[in-house]
């Protein structure tokens, strides 16, 4: 900046600099407060095959990518969300995959007994459940599975479970090959029940049979950084933004799509936002 006949005149870099400046903070102050908003509730009513009428109305939470590390994910953040979770007292639970974070831009990487402990506070009559995610394979997963085991909580790799009038199918992860839907479908077959499933990715979805009429997922974070105006450069499904957000009802059968609660790989989110699902289950 130079005194011109007493006045002061900017150079083009220094306008140049300032505008720049006027870009991106409002861009930053938007990325922070997206990434650590309180999570939106969503909610939504499907009416479920097989449940009687008897049972229902049943609630489940779905929570997924919680990905705890620091500077985004600390344990004490992840207490604050369990107990906006039990303030909606749901009936189940479903933690759709990637409790962990163990990416390079992490100001800290927790113990999986740090990770895990916030979830133990978790309440819901019919139980809370676990599928592993791609960052949990990666990282430790049967380190993660015995403090998981220590809060009784059911970590479900290929496997089924039946928890009151519901039949559970949890799905390894697909992302790097350990999902297995074929045992998982095998493992409900011998329970008796409304049939549910839920996975780290959604990509089982077109391959969930029809006698499974619902499933949860999550891993694609909604895309994590979004357009202003709607969608996202990039989804982490093989099926680009078909399954990439929210609720799908296809060829008979409803797919939910969490958005997730954490960060992958850059601590940022932009133009999305931290989510819970609630999901009312009516008898059909």
């Amino acid at each position: 900046m130079k005194r011109v006949g007493g006045a002061r005149r900017w150079s083009r870099r220094q306008i140049a600099l300032l505008a720049l400046l006027a870009c991106v903070v409002p861009v930053v102050a938007k990325a922070w407060h997206d990434t650590m908003a309180d999570p939106v509730v969503n909610r939504t009513s499907v009416a479920l095959r097989g449940l009687d009428p008897a049972d229902a109305p049943l609630t489940i939470a779905l929570l997924s990518d919680i990905h705890v590390a620091g500077p985004d994910m600390p344990p004490e953040r992840l207490e604050r969300i369990v107990a906006k979770v039990n303030a909606l007292k749901p009936d189940l639970v479903l933690i759709a995959g990637d409790l962990v974070s163990e990416k390079r831009t992490a100001t800290h990487i927790y113990t999986p007994q740090e990770v895990v402990a916030p979830l133990g506070a978790l309440r819901a009559p019919l139980g809370v459940f676990v599928v592993p995610g791609n960052h949990d394979h990666w990282f430790d997963l049967p380190a993660l599975s015995r403090e998981l085991q220590r809060r009784r909580i059911r970590l479900l790799a290929n496997e089924a479970v039946q928890t009151g009038p519901l039949v559970v199918g949890g799905l390894d992860d697909a992302y790097t090959g350990a999902a297995d839907l074929p045992m998982t479908l095998a493992a409900m077959d011998r329970l008796e029940g409304a049939r549910i499933v839920f996975g780290h990715s959604p990509d089982t979805f077109p391959q969930v049979p029809s006698s499974v009429p619902l499933m949860f997922a999550g891993h694609t974070h909604c895309g994590q950084i979004a357009y202003p105006w709607g969608g996202a450069p990039a989804q982490l499904s093989n099926y680009g933004d078909r399954y990439g957000c929210g609720r799908i009802d296809e060829d008979g059968k409803t797919l939910v799509v969490g958005a997730g609660l954490g960060t992958s790989l850059i601590p940022v989110r932009l133009f999305t936002h931290p989510e819970i699902w609630l999901i009312e289950l009516r008898a059909k």
